[in-house]
């Protein structure tokens, strides 16, 4: 069983990170990582079956893809804190000749990154590919993405939204982050999506929502719900409704700290909202 006070406490040490590499260069994405500290926390803590060291094979164990590449200060942080690099090495965040860029890489080898995802709307199609490979190689994890619901405009990840279904891909757990804000303004106003759960079912999937995206428990009990959905026939969806800058009151419920980095007064705010829990770095 999930001792969820201890991923709790490790999602707090996992903002202070995340506002700390994006306020040391004055650039990144805070309101996303924000609001997928729970997310990446439950998924690498609890969920996902990981095997020691890191290749690129993935094989005897599960992997993730992460879509939306531009929330890499939360990436960066739990795979530190998770162990696949030093955690120091977040002080490297965006820095010239770093591994850690802004949108993740691959040619610095860093763990845990599998793919680049500077360009929205790639991850799915890549996690699919990455699923029927597992299949062919007779490996029996499971495959996990998470993906924006800003990138959902493009038009991609509808082909492989229909391919996973039609070619009964149900090794694959595709995370949506529903937090309702793109860089431009809400969802609804740049170009608004309907119902996620309509079209993801009327396209062959099984779909759950996690309606408290930002509340521990809830988030282990829909992943490990959607786990066990996985293997019977048809690709799993999870909805994931998450408030945009989670955890800093004033990052909240607004687009405008897409991609801001805060000052030396609002980290400092931002900090003390977060007590230190593991230690810094």
């Amino acid at each position: 069983m999930a001792d969820i006070q201890k991923l709790e406490a490790l999602v707090t040490q996992v903002r202070r990170d995340i506002l700390r590499q994006v306020h040391k260069v004055n650039s990144g994405h805070p309101g996303g990582s924000l609001g997928c500290a729970e997310f990446f926390v439950a998924l690498f803590q609890e969920i996902m079956d990981r095997k020691e060291g890191f290749d690129m094979d993935g094989l005897g164990e599960d992997i993730f893809f992460l879509s939306n590449g531009h929330i890499s200060p939360v990436f960066y942080s739990v795979l530190a804190r998770s162990g696949y690099f030093p955690v120091e090495e977040l002080n490297t965040f965006r820095l010239l000749d770093s591994r850690l860029q802004g949108h993740p890489t691959t040619h610095e080898g860093l763990p845990g990154v599998r793919i680049a995802s500077g360009s929205l709307g790639q991850g799915l199609s890549v996690a699919l590919g990455a699923a029927e490979a597992k299949k062919l190689n007779g490996c029996g994890h499971k495959v996990y993405s998470l993906m924006g619901d800003g990138e959902l405009q493009e038009g991609q990840n509808w082909e492989a939204i229909m391919y996973a279904a039609a070619n009964h891909i149900d090794n694959v757990i595709a995370t949506v982050d529903l937090n309702g804000q793109q860089i431009d303004g809400s969802t609804d106003d740049v170009l608004a999506l309907g119902s996620m759960r309509a079209k993801f079912e009327a396209f062959g999937w099984i779909v759950l929502d996690i309606e408290k995206g930002n509340d521990m428990a809830s988030v282990v009990q829909g992943l490990q719900e959607a786990k066990n959905l996985s293997g019977k026939g048809k690709p799993v969806c999870v909805l994931m409704h998450t408030i945009m800058g989670n955890g800093v009151d004033f990052m909240m419920h607004t687009h405008a700290w897409h991609g801001k980095a805060p000052n030396d007064e609002q980290l400092a705010t931002g900090l003390a909202q977060n007590a230190e829990t593991l230690g810094d770095y």
